[in-house]
């Protein structure tokens, strides 16, 4: 089983934490990953694109000019696709881009993502982390100790604190979910990983 230190908010070590081998220790599987984080991508999308195709474009009801004896080529709409003006040719239509991935799978690369992070020894446990009101400068000062200032983290509580996340909501490349909300782009978008204990355990309960 993966070991890690156990840090307080001054940045000092206070104990070992012994993580799950099933979660924080698996083998990373990249091709997951990348469909994990195309799958995401892809369900935030708006999908509202539009043109208007000859159909939807106002006028055009009048045949321009006769059929025949005029020596130009014959029309019936001044809103056909090649008329200034006229409709557009097989462009897009509003459209949703969510594709949903087997259940299996997005474990999987959530417990790769953990593990990388693991791995790449950019995970840091806290023993816990909790505001009496919301201050940017509380949680910079957290970071700071930590020797993450100015780095991209993701914060990751074991329930939602509106005093942590508006605290470091305010914070370039920082950002706060709890333990459930958790995805695979935010792990693999942030360089480190600040967690607490009890989201350690929220996370090996929940994905276990």
């Amino acid at each position: 089983m993966p070991k890690v230190p156990v840090y307080n908010t001054e940045g000092n070590q206070v104990g070992e934490l012994e993580l799950s081998e099933t979660i924080f220790g698996v083998h990373p599987n990249e091709t997951v990953l990348h469909s994990a984080v195309v799958s995401y991508l892809a369900n935030r999308r708006a999908g509202t694109h539009d043109v208007k195709n000859r159909s939807e474009v106002r006028g055009g009801g009048r045949k321009p000019y006769k059929q025949k004896g005029t020596g130009r080529a014959r029309q019936g709409s001044i809103r056909a696709p090649q008329w200034v003006g006229g409709g557009t040719v097989f462009g897009p239509t509003p459209r949703s881009y969510a594709f949903k991935l087997p259940k299996k799978v997005r474990r999987l690369a959530l417990k790769s993502a953990l593990s990388t992070k693991v791995i790449s020894g950019s995970l840091l446990v806290l023993d816990s982390l909790s505001f009496a009101a919301p201050k940017t400068k509380d949680m910079i000062q957290v970071l700071a100790n930590l020797k993450l200032n100015g780095k991209k983290a993701l914060v990751i509580g074991s329930a939602s604190s509106e005093n942590v996340q508006l605290s470091a909501h305010n914070i370039p490349g920082v950002k706060y979910v709890p333990a459930t909300d958790i995805n695979v782009y935010d792990l693999l978008n942030h360089d480190h990983l600040v967690i607490t204990k009890d989201a350690v355990a929220r996370v090996e309960e929940v994905f276990v």
